[in-house]
């Protein structure tokens, strides 16, 4: 068995690699401390507050959390164990009743229903279908291919868009890749994975000056919370336009959940953000507004007071001008 470099990561059975702590304590989230029931309820609170706002905007809101690997793939931990059923994700929507009330104050005088349908589960599904195919690199944190397409199927379903039935047959080839946990074992782990072209009908229409100067320097897979594209695509079956608050399940690169969305609808705005900067929302108007968070980042909660153009000014404008 390989030894990991640092204790962030579990070496489970078939070479299945998790992260299990770190600044998101993930492992300790499987918890009913008070901390964590307050940080869901938390969350509970966010989402019906930007569902209320952006319904008054006549904007269609959904939020997503991507599950943790944990929470799909309990059975290939080795010598740990976690409960399922204090999954943060799987408790988040549990939060929102099944049957109408009579409200009067914020989760007020709506149908409980439709503030369910607000998350998407895809917890379920994702356990459903893990026996049939790996929904996640063996070797890595995030979703493959397999995985990515139960994400974008529940989040065209939530959206009542019709989605495309093609990316498992586009373009692929085979490498050998190292993830973010097996790169960190020492020796490191790689396992064989199948990569698709994602991208046909949609074209990048707009990157912010700090993903340009980061492809440049080939080192756009260093980017995080700023980065800021915009696909359109004339072709696409639904015209809407879509704005996505999201991480690195999601991505700006044509290889994940947003280049899914950008071949689906007219237009698709990523913003890499757990808060939602409600300036940028005012300004294009979209129909549709789509929150994407990894699980384990549930553990803090976002203030959604996120200013875009400040904060690329404050963190990267050194940067840019130095490499204008």
């Amino acid at each position: 068995m390989d030894q990991a470099s640092a204790d962030h990561i579990h070496v489970g059975h078939d070479g299945w690699l998790f992260l299990i702590s770190g600044s998101n304590n993930v492992v300790d989230q499987f918890n009913k401390s008070d901390y964590m029931t307050f940080q869901v309820e938390s969350w509970r609170k966010i989402i019906l507050r930007r569902r209320h706002r952006l319904a008054r905007m006549g904007i269609v809101y959904r939020h997503v959390v991507v599950p943790e690997k944990l929470t799909i793939y309990e059975d290939r931990l080795d010598g740990i164990s976690i409960e399922v059923a204090l999954s943060p994700a799987r408790r988040l929507p549990r939060m929102f009743p099944r049957r109408p009330r009579r409200w009067h104050h914020v989760g007020g005088p709506l149908d409980a229903l439709r503030l369910r349908r607000t998350c998407v589960d895809l917890i379920e599904p994702m356990r459903a279908q893990r026996a049939g195919a790996d929904l996640y690199f063996r070797t890595d944190s995030h979703w493959n291919l397999a995985g990515c397409l139960i994400g974008y199927r529940a989040v065209c379903r939530a959206f009542g868009a019709r989605p495309r039935d093609d990316f498992d047959r586009r373009p692929s080839l085979i490498v050998e890749h190292a993830g973010d946990l097996g790169s960190a074992l020492d020796p490191p782990r790689t396992e064989t994975a199948r990569v698709h072209a994602l991208q046909r009908d949609a074209a990048r229409s707009y990157a912010s000056p700090i993903v340009l100067t980061r492809e440049r320097a080939g080192l756009s897979h260093t980017l995080h919370v700023g980065a800021h594209v915009i696909y359109a695509n004339a072709q696409a079956s639904d015209p809407r336009v879509l704005v996505l608050f999201g991480d690195s399940y999601a991505h700006f690169a044509p290889s994940a959940l947003t280049i899914m969305l950008a071949e689906t609808f007219r237009e698709v705005h990523f913003i890499w953000s757990t808060s939602v900067d409600w300036a940028y929302v005012e300004r294009v108007k979209p129909d549709l507004v789509l929150t994407e968070i990894a699980e384990r980042f549930m553990f803090r909660t976002p203030d959604d007071r996120f200013d875009l153009e400040r904060y690329a000014a404050e963190r990267f404008g050194d940067e840019i001008r130095g490499n204008a």
